[in-house]
């Protein structure tokens, strides 16, 4: 592996090695919805990548399929801890940080927030919650969220396709 450059397919770290099925860029669309805004679709992109670390970086971002506006992004960090437990931590635009744990099982990861902190001036999230799955080269995921005195609740739904392996 050269310095400075990504790792290739082979060079997953043994510790995230298990987390190989993600990597790559992702596209497709998703539905939005949360009982204090109106519903909402979505065009999206993931992408997953890695550097020989015990970690997958991760990037999201999605706009408005309505005119292409820039709905929101978030990044942050996947790791494999003792085999099938995953940590998450992500940083979002809208001043929050998540950090997640949860458990993968096969090609399928189920999170829960542990932490979510918050700017003065960013919406009161108090709970997240992320079910992802992969199925060769789809991926769905599901987004449930508590904010501002409602209880967890889903939020996103979407199905996006490879576009990439490589991230």
């Amino acid at each position: 592996m050269t310095p400075g450059r990504g790792a290739g397919p082979h060079d997953l770290h043994a510790d995230v090695a298990a987390l190989g099925f993600l990597v790559g860029r992702w596209a497709g669309e998703g539905e939005g919805s949360y009982p204090t805004t109106a519903a909402f679709g979505y065009g999206e992109e993931l992408t997953f990548s890695h550097i020989g670390k015990p970690y997958l970086a991760y990037a999201q971002r999605s706009w408005s399929l309505d005119d292409g506006r820039p709905l929101h992004a978030e990044t942050g960090y996947w790791r494999c801890v003792g085999g099938e437990r995953i940590e998450l931590v992500v940083a979002h635009p809208n001043g929050l940080v998540e950090v997640s744990e949860g458990r993968l099982n096969g090609m399928a990861i189920e999170l829960s927030s542990t932490h979510v902190a918050r700017t003065t001036t960013a919406k009161e999230v108090t709970r997240l919650a992320r079910d992802l799955r992969v199925d060769g080269d789809h991926l769905t995921y599901r987004v449930d969220m508590a904010v501002v005195g409602v209880e967890l609740t889903q939020h996103l739904l979407a199905r996006l396709q490879r576009v990439s392996a490589t991230g």
